[in-house]
């Protein structure tokens, strides 16, 4: 094909993506759509196969892909032009029952050419907890509503005895319903441009560039991994959920131009909510490895075929039916991504060619605090604390991970600002800032991650309720990488107030100065009533590097600004601090203690 054509069909493809999303978001009403980006629009081909993967959580690059397919085999001979499809059942395709794909055939003269998908986390799905998140759920049927694919729309009119079921089995259907009706924009804009686009060049010359946009994919991607060192690398994550300790393991390969990421050995699946299934960990694994392996590489179908995933049946990371996964976005299907970006960390580092690629683990334990309860203007509110999506940058070989950084799987992830959040739900911030000695430790510094606390304020019913629920707060889960530490743990206090509170610092600025009995918690449904306070700390980016190698300069500076503590400087950087400036002779010689106690310590392992 004229390599300006196929260019310019390319780019207009990147586009009409784009637009979409643009779409989506403006007609969403739900921050943690339209503020923390918890969305996905692709393209598919007529098979159902990757043709253009788009921004948001790119978990959902494959697992939608599968949902197409699962829609043309459910439906083969009654696909119809303005059809759209929902598909939720995490058995299925999707991730967990609150993400809803809406599917739509693409029509060209009577022909079938392609299909637009996206997804939303709906405002509420009829879980036992609102908003989705089930900590308590013993099995998939309290998780709320689910299909493996039903026909919402038929031919261009909306099947309203479908939507009003759906609807009907929801809290707060009208925010359901404008979820809904944002993603049905959302595909009709992705249909319009492509067939503006096949108006303009034809339906064979579009078709012809589609295929070899995949072609060229599959074949920059296998030239990328012919490059790099064959070899095997490791990786374990942990979860803790009420003293039930699961693990997953993951040992990746790299052979020639493939790679293969094998799960064997991680635990059985789990009586808690954190399973995935096997679609959602391949989700997991591809999540990294579009950003850091295909950062100038479509995503696409072609840059699957180079890769096979392995993950034993009955595993936390392919659980099988009714096991419940509603926590499975923050639980095994995170883990799955941190286990496959620090195996492709470590592949990386090892090429002298691509070692400036190489990063550290970020963000690896979201926390999806979800509040529902009364708003201020008495009103019902059901929403996410953003925060889980500012995330923290893992170091690189070369830099420092970037504060409050995002996360790898999300390009785009964001968290609504304070006032949003205090509009929304009927609490007030005592504050909201960077976390002290939360990045990981290193040559290069993980990015920090953050700490909050909220009260109840101008709630009708004197406060609202909370689930938690994730990984836990036990394990580091941020790797760092070539001798680089972990970033901090996450960390969740219930501060039950005092019956006294008429001393109470109301504008408290610490975790410390808020008075109460200190609780800590990690899972379940919990109140945030009266005076109590929540407070949460996220954990920071993994380091690259030794720490005793970082430049004393450095870590003067990371004091002064308040992201290391004195202590940490002199305990774990062995750097001395003293007047605010580092002390040359103290600093070399609390080098050379740690590293001498560093040898007794592996002679008397």
């Amino acid at each position: 094909m004229d390599p300006i054509t196929f260019s310019i069909i390319r780019h207009r493809l990147f586009r009409v993506v784009e637009e979409a999303v643009i779409t989506l978001k403006h007609v969403s009403g739900s921050a943690i759509t339209n503020e923390g980006h918890d969305l996905m629009v692709s393209l598919y081909r007529a098979d159902g196969s990757l043709l253009m993967g788009g921004v948001g959580f790119l978990h959902h690059l494959t697992s939608a892909a599968e949902a197409c397919k699962a829609i043309i085999r459910r439906f083969a001979g009654q696909i119809h032009e303005g059809d759209v499809y929902l598909l939720n059942d995490p058995y299925t395709a999707a991730l967990h029952t609150s993400d809803i794909y809406l599917i739509s055939p693409i029509h060209y003269g009577g022909v079938l050419v392609a299909w637009s998908a996206c997804f939303v986390h709906v405002y509420d799905i009829g879980a036992m907890n609102p908003g989705g998140f089930a900590p308590d759920a013993v099995d998939i049927f309290s998780e709320g509503f689910s299909s493996p694919g039903l026909k919402l729309i038929d031919g261009g009119e909306l099947r309203k005895d479908v939507w009003d079921t759906l609807l009907n089995m929801v809290r707060s259907p009208e925010m359901v319903a404008l979820d809904m009706r944002s993603m049905i924009a959302c595909n009709n804009v992705a249909k319009d441009r492509m067939l503006a686009l096949i108006d303009k060049y034809g339906v064979q010359t579009v078709d012809a560039a589609c295929g070899t946009l995949i072609e060229q994919s599959e074949m920059l991607l296998r030239q990328r991994l012919r490059e790099l060192p064959n070899g095997r690398w490791q990786s374990r994550q942990y979860l803790d959920v009420k003293g039930e300790i699961s693990r997953v393991v993951l040992t990746m390969t790299k052979q020639d131009d493939t790679l293969t990421f094998d799960f064997t050995g991680s635990s059985p699946q789990s009586r808690h909510s954190l399973n995935c299934t096997r679609w959602a960990s391949l989700g997991g694994l591809f999540a990294p490895l579009f950003p850091l392996l295909c950062y100038d590489i479509t995503w696409n179908e072609g840059v699957i075929r180079p890769i096979q995933m392995i993950a034993p049946e009955g595993s936390i990371v392919n659980c099988t039916r009714p096991a419940p996964v509603s926590v499975a976005t923050v639980g095994a299907i995170q883990s799955v991504n941190n286990a496959a970006c620090a195996t492709i960390g470590k592949m990386l580092a090892a090429s002298e060619a691509y070692a400036e690629e190489a990063t550290a683990v970020w963000h690896a334990n979201h926390f999806a605090i979800f509040m529902f309860g009364r708003n201020q203007r008495g009103g019902q509110a059901i929403g996410i604390l953003t925060e889980t999506f500012a995330g923290a940058g893992g170091a690189r070989t070369f830099g420092d991970g970037v504060d409050i950084g995002g996360e790898v799987p999300n390009p785009i992830s964001r968290m609504a600002n304070v006032e949003t959040m205090e509009a929304t739900f009927p609490v007030r911030y005592l504050f909201r800032r960077r976390m002290m000695d939360s990045g990981g430790p290193g040559r290069f510094r993980g990015g920090t991650g953050g700490e909050l606390a909220i009260v109840p304020h101008d709630s009708p019913d004197g406060g609202l309720h909370y689930v938690i629920s994730g990984k836990g707060s036990k394990f580091p889960m941020s790797d760092g990488l070539s001798g680089g530490f972990a970033g901090m743990t996450n960390d969740y206090v219930w501060v039950h107030a005092p019956k006294e509170t008429h001393n109470t610092d109301r504008f408290a600025q610490s975790l410390d100065s808020i008075r109460g009995e200190h609780e800590a918690i990690s899972w379940g449904v919990f109140p945030l009533m009266g005076d109590d306070a929540l407070y949460v700390r996220w954990n920071g980016g993994g380091g690259v590097g030794d720490p005793l190698d970082r430049a004393p300069e450095k870590v003067q500076q990371d004091v002064a600004e308040g992201i290391v503590s004195e202590r940490a400087a002199r305990d774990v950087y062995g750097v001395v601090i003293h007047g605010g400036r580092v002390d040359d002779g103290a600093t070399k010689a609390r080098r050379g203690e740690l590293r001498a106690e560093r040898l007794v310590e592996e002679a008397a392992e």
